[in-house]
């Protein structure tokens, strides 16, 4: 089946309605309208004859002041009854609302009044304690089945939390002024460390591997996971914020501009039809068989006369724009199968737009990239030219060109044009030297960012973070067996009482599946924001976590991940729009069936399961990038059919992901596997970006180049440590620190003593002082 293009808008997070929905299980419905009855009962013994939103801003402000009071009880009941009472108010009063819009409008409306109260504080008080609660913890550890009973308060705690986070994150142009200054400080509060001296996304990921150790099988991981990704992606920044300090970092270092924006030119990208599979080519040669035409022979010149109109490259091209992005659709479809063209009966409908024309970004025909160079390809390049034309090399030397011939000139101007320096390169010259002028240099200034605290709190468990939540990532995945000792991540989900008719299994069936997607991706966005930011702040930070990642094996992990049936996965329809937050709340719920149930939703996809697969494409591509080590794993485990069933997915930035993937990888894939895969040659030579001496598709120095996993994993290894000692390591420094040699200075200083000590000095002097004999004739014979 001939996949549709797919109107997918890929972005930090999809709508804030959705955002918010997803927080809750379909199983916690019951407890919308609790919240709401313990707030109306205690609202009404406050306030009589009135409703929440025809208070003014004052008495609004002292009822909330009266709920943060009352959040200080000893009594545990009465505290979560408040709590729910003060997650009704972060809901937007439901019930006094007549629609979604109002309920937004209210729910944005209470969030920003609860912050300026100081009740995220005093949340995160009680969350601190929670987490501490010893009891709770091991009466979840003796227990058979955890159910959404046992984490009761942490589900409240943290959904409050969630819908602060997001609601204040989101910015709108309707914002008052001084919402805007609150979203300022919030940000810059959540990102300090102001929370016992350590950051907020720090408390979370300290829950996260809490839950992993089964120390606390309790927590509900979802809304950990959820808050936690939205938290850093609230003080650290998404995609466009990400494109801006990169921009601001390269002015910083006097660098060149960006030849592109990355994000405008993929979005500006068109799918590309998938290559056919083994199966669907053998289905075609049997039905050409049947009706075979006389002109056969020929097929395979029209195919590349076909190609060769379509080409996107030539310049003397006519036509307009919309024609050539209509014709030059894409490159796995421009080479025509000579098996494909005796069965196509009539041509596909016309994809639906994607997007305005205003949105895309107007580019020059031809290549979506600019091409790029690195210092070290100029570097090789001339070195290869040296010792074929002259017979000696000038080292690093790249501007000295005599003795070489005309074209080798020409080359070199060409690579310079496109030489791109990054931001990486000159942070990992720079610690080199550091590294070897320690004491002319001197110190490094460091700037105090979200990332760079994030990163010094992570550093000493930093493994142990990224081990947990890769096992979170692989208990949520659909390719994953149910194994005993696997963890239990359901346990915010399943009900007290398991479910006795067919609908309510069907219900609890696609609450469980939503629930794991969900899981995947919250850990798939953190995990690449985290690598994004990182590797902007420092490459080695981010090559400290890469190195993790990879050995925690996160690449067998990603591929298991897509060795599915991806289409159906994408396609999935596990929600119920009906039980969705807000329209559950609002409006009259309709009577669920079996047949409302399998039907699902009209949407032709899954917004946070293409969301998913987008993000663990990056981050296979983040840590496969110019390690070759890492790219050969991709070889070693077969990855290359298992990326090429992702291309069935019509979607381009997936694709140019799948292709990046695959690029890296085909020079190692044999000259067979090339031959039979040129559509998906030409597609990757039409969609990712070239470096100009990069020979991908020909595969020249596989013998040169010998597989040291172990090698090259140990020597960056190496240049981490040397990083962290140097940067973060207080007692790097003494063995430079000055001696004091002189005997009354040295006797005169003061010394620090403990407490006890004056209390116990007499007895100290007796045991070590004067009940020790001293063999001084021994000391004067030493002394000669």
């Amino acid at each position: 089946m001939e996949s549709p293009n797919l109107e997918f808008e890929y972005g930090d997070t999809d709508s804030l309605t959705t955002e918010l929905s997803e927080i809750y299980s379909y199983t916690e419905e019951p407890e919308f309208a609790l919240n709401r009855d313990y707030f109306e009962e205690d609202f009404r013994s406050h306030v009589r004859g009135r409703r929440w939103i025809e208070l003014g801003q004052e008495q609004q402000k002292a009822y909330v002041m009266r709920l943060l009071d009352a959040l200080e009880v000893t009594d545990r009941d009465k505290r979560l009854k408040v709590a729910r009472a003060i997650l009704y108010l972060a809901q937007g009063v439901f019930d006094e609302c007549d629609t979604d819009a109002d309920v937004i409008h209210w729910s944005r409306h209470n969030v920003f009044l609860l912050y300026d109260m100081g009740i995220f504080t005093a949340l995160l008080e009680l969350l601190s304690m929670e987490i501490d609660n010893n009891q709770a913890c091991s009466s979840a550890v003796r227990k058979p089945a955890i159910s959404l009973a046992d984490s009761t308060e942490l589900r409240v705690l943290l959904s409050i939390m969630y819908l602060m986070v997001e609601t204040i994150r989101l910015q709108t142009e309707d914002d008052r002024p001084e919402w805007r200054t609150a979203r300022e400080a919030f940000k810059t509060e959540l990102g300090s460390p102001l929370y016992n001296g350590e950051p907020f996304s720090l408390l979370l990921f300290t829950m996260v591997t809490k839950f992993c150790s089964m120390n606390a099988p309790h927590f509900p991981m979802k809304k950990v996971l959820l808050l936690l990704w939205k938290t850093i992606l609230f003080t650290m920044g998404g995609f466009e914020e990400l494109q801006e300090m990169k921009v601001r970092g390269r002015e910083r270092l006097s660098l060149p501009p960006l030849p592109e924006d990355s994000i405008k030119v993929v979005r500006s990208m068109r799918a590309a039809s998938p290559p056919a599979s083994a199966m669907e080519l053998i289905e075609q040669q049997q039905q050409a068989k049947r009706g075979r035409r006389s002109r056969r022979p020929l097929v395979k010149q029209d195919s590349l006369d076909t190609y060769n109109e379509r080409d996107p490259f030539k310049n003397d091209d006519a036509r307009d724009e919309e024609e050539d992005g209509e014709e030059a659709d894409s490159g796995i479809e421009a080479e025509v199968d000579p098996l494909d063209r005796d069965v196509i009966i009539q041509p596909p409908p016309p994809p639906p737009p994607l997007r305005p024309p205003t949105e895309r970004a107007s580019l020059p025909k031809g290549l979506p990239w600019a091409p790029k160079v690195r210092e070290k390809d100029i570097e090789y390049f001339l070195e290869t030219s040296r010792n074929k034309f002259i017979g000696f090399t000038l080292g690093n030397d790249t501007e000295t060109l005599v003795g070489l011939p005309r074209p080798i000139h020409e080359s070199v101007k060409t690579l310079k044009q496109h030489k791109y320096v990054s931001i990486a390169e000159m942070q990992i010259k720079r610690e080199e030297e550091l590294q070897q002028c320690p004491m002319t240099l001197g110190e490094e200034d460091v700037d105090e960012t979200p990332t760079e605290i994030l990163y010094l709190g992570m550093l000493p468990n930093l493994s142990q973070y990224v081990i947990a939540l890769l096992k979170l990532l692989l208990a949520a995945a659909p390719t994953s067996k149910t194994k005993t000792d696997s963890i239990n991540i359901l346990a915010d989900v399943l009900p007290e009482e398991m479910p006795i008719t067919v609908l309510q299994s069907m219900k609890l069936g696609i609450d469980v599946n939503r629930h794991k997607e969900i899981i995947v991706k919250a850990i798939s966005a953190l995990l690449l924001l985290l690598l994004k930011h990182l590797k902007l702040n420092h490459i080695y930070q981010f090559e400290i976590v890469s190195q993790h990642l990879v050995f925690a094996n996160c690449i067998p992990l990603i591929l298991k991940f897509f060795n599915q049936n991806i289409l159906s996965y994408i396609s999935a329809k596990n929600s119920i729009c009906v039980l969705d937050f807000p329209h559950c709340v609002v409006h009259e719920m309709p009577e669920l069936t079996a047949e409302s149930l399998e039907a699902g939703d009209r949407n032709q996809f899954c917004w946070r399961n293409l969301f998913s697969c987008i993000n663990l494409l990056r981050i296979l591509n983040k840590l496969t990038k110019w390690k070759h080590s890492r790219t050969m794993m991709l070889v070693v485990f077969k990855s290359a059919p298992i990326l090429k069933r992702a291309l069935k997915v019509k979607q381009a930035i997936m694709q140019l992901y799948v292709l990046k993937l695959l690029k890296i990888q085909t020079k190692y894939l044999g000259r067979q596997w090339r031959k039979s895969n040129m559509k998906t040659m030409s597609a990757i030579y039409q969609k990712v970006r070239h470096r100009l001496n990069d020979d991908w598709a020909y595969g020249n120095d596989i013998d040169a180049r010998p597989w040291d996993f172990q090698a090259e994993e140990c020597a960056l290894r190496e240049s981490i440590e040397k990083f962290n000692s140097r940067r973060y390591d207080k007692n790097q420094n003494g063995e430079f620190a000055p001696v004091d040699n002189c005997l009354q200075s040295v006797l005169g200083q003061r010394v620090e003593l403990p407490e006890d000590f004056h209390y116990s000095y007499e007895m100290w002097l007796e045991r070590e002082v004067f009940s020790q004999p001293i063999q001084w004739e021994g000391l004067l014979q030493q002394a000669r």
